[in-house]
């Protein structure tokens, strides 16, 4: 067994943790020797027999909780590259990471495993179901994984269009917990609440794995809904909370409803928390300023991408400014570049670029954009935009009008557009964000329908809700007989969203 890679690194710090409680989950609660006992289950069965998976992925689709983290570690144990599934995706969204990872196996709690059956089978893939996987049986010999070797991928939605599979290492993720640990101030007496998506960052290596690094405990709730969360916080058994901002604004709201000393008892329960976080999205100053008012902690607020976990941060202990995002966390460089990636000075906008050993490996399987995504000297091109005053940094948007970050999701506006175009119905479209304080960017599509053709802002929403994720489902439709135009005859997206604007003040 490999000491220095963060897989068995992290069974490794388990195996010294012994009874400690690891997770709280809707099945119930585990301890770290648990843990070990079923990943060592699972990653047995995914072997087969064999020696290591030697990098295979292995797709899974299961509910946040104990046998999803089981699952992880099993695969990770086995020597296996761990591909997530978004519980919230339809099918066709499945499909598409399906073959683009091309798994050895799929894995699927029973709950959801129709999701997965007749994709599987299709592609003539293995189904594997997690009480099989998990159950208690003899135990192989399991294989040393270097720290080099990729441990998850996990996809995002870039400019093409189509989610890409980011590649991180063991090493990529032992960096970016030990950022956090030192930024944040990580111990073994940490419990953290988790109801954040686990197949992006923010859930999986922010909160879950900085916790069990750390021999804490992760309390995992099945779903997020304002008034358990409050409940949960009241008890003041929380130290630390992280969420995004659409989440906070929606506990601003509950916390308003309720009675006085309901939000007396809430307020007390916050108050217990040692840190508490927002992130994958910006903060909206009134939303920071309310939340401090309710509960006296001045939420921090950090940056970061699935390319390269968290990069930037407030501090710990000092000043935190609204709108700011302090300063790059331990291990990692960060520099503003303008156009021609030259570095530019203090007061100067530039665009974000970010090094060390937490940036990703590649996008799976496209050797050109991994290309392009880097500059001279391994620098990731974030293309998101900022400045720096005063010694913080403040971020100020991104590069491309074609991505949006709805309530804490990053998400492609081509994506979308490709979507609603497949209407038969449609002729063209154009998605745009458009800057709300609940979901950051609201999702809106303007559409130009084909001659003769009739349909309504609602029968596409149907459409859509069909073919993509939740969060990606416009919330505004227009219909229009032409998009707007430059001269050159492209879209011009500014203009777009300011109909929806106009719209809205109407």
């Amino acid at each position: 067994m490999d000491s220095d890679a963060l897989g068995p690194s992290l069974i490794a710090r388990a195996s010294s943790f012994d009874g400690r409680t690891a997770l709280l989950a809707p099945e119930g609660t585990f301890s770290y020797e648990d843990l070990m006992r079923a990943s060592a289950n699972a990653a047995t069965r995914l072997l087969a027999g064999r020696d290591d998976l030697a990098g295979e992925r292995i797709c899974y689709l299961v509910p946040p909780g104990w046998e999803y983290t089981a699952v992880q570690w099993g695969v990770c144990r086995a020597g296996g590259f761990g591909v997530p599934l978004a519980t919230s995706h339809p099918e066709h969204e499945l499909a598409w990471v399906i073959d683009d990872a091309q798994p050895e196996a799929v894995i699927a709690h029973p709950s959801l495993a129709d999701r997965l059956s007749v994709l599987a089978a299709e592609r003539k893939i293995p189904l594997l179901l997690t009480p099989g996987l998990l159950r208690d049986g003899p135990v192989g010999q399991l294989p040393a994984v270097a720290e080099s070797r990729p441990a998850l991928m996990l996809y995002t939605s870039g400019t093409t269009g189509k989610p890409k599979g980011v590649v991180l290492t063991h090493a990529n993720l032992r960096a970016q917990v030990e950022a956090l640990s030192q930024a944040w101030g990580w111990s073994e007496d940490d419990h953290i609440l988790l109801h954040l998506p686990l197949h992006h960052v923010h859930g999986i290596v922010n909160v879950l794995t900085s916790a069990l690094w750390h021999g804490a405990t992760c309390e995992i709730l099945p779903r997020f809904r304002a008034v358990d969360v409050w409940e949960r916080l009241a008890r003041c058994e929380i130290s630390l909370y992280m969420a995004v901002p659409t989440v906070y604004r929606r506990l601003i709201d509950a916390w308003d409803a309720a009675d006085p000393d309901t939000r007396e008892a809430w307020s007390e329960g916050a108050r217990a928390c040692r840190l508490m976080v927002s992130g994958s999205a910006a903060l909206p100053v009134p939303t920071l300023e309310r939340w401090e008012e309710i509960t006296q902690h001045r939420l921090l607020e950090r940056y970061g991408m699935t390319e390269i976990g968290m990069g930037l941060s407030n501090p710990l202990d000092g000043e935190r400014r609204p709108g700011f995002v302090g300063t790059p966390l331990p291990g990692v460089e960060a520099r503003l570049v303008d156009e021609d990636d030259r570095v530019v000075g203090d007061g100067t906008p530039g665009t974000i670029q970010i090094r060390g050993a937490a940036v990703f490996q590649e996008y799976w399987r496209r050797p050109n954009e991994t290309a392009e995504a880097f500059s001279v000297g391994g620098w990731f091109r974030t293309g998101d935009q900022a400045v720096v005053e005063d010694g913080a940094w403040r971020i100020l948007g991104r590069n491309s009008v074609d991505i949006l970050k709805t309530g804490g999701e990053k998400i492609s506006a081509l994506e979308i557009e490709d979507t609603l175009r497949s209407h038969s119905a449609v002729a063209d479209c154009a998605v745009v964000g458009v800057p709300d304080v609940d979901w950051g960017d609201r999702v809106c599509a303007a559409v130009v329908l084909r001659p003769g053709e009739v349909t309504s802002g609602e029968d596409l929403r149907t459409f859509t809700k069909q073919r993509l994720a939740p969060y990606k489902v416009p919330k505004d439709f227009l219909l229009l007989e032409d998009l707007p135009r430059n001269p050159m005859g492209k879209v011009t997206k500014p203009a777009v969203r300011a109909l929806f604007s106009v719209e809205n003040d109407e």
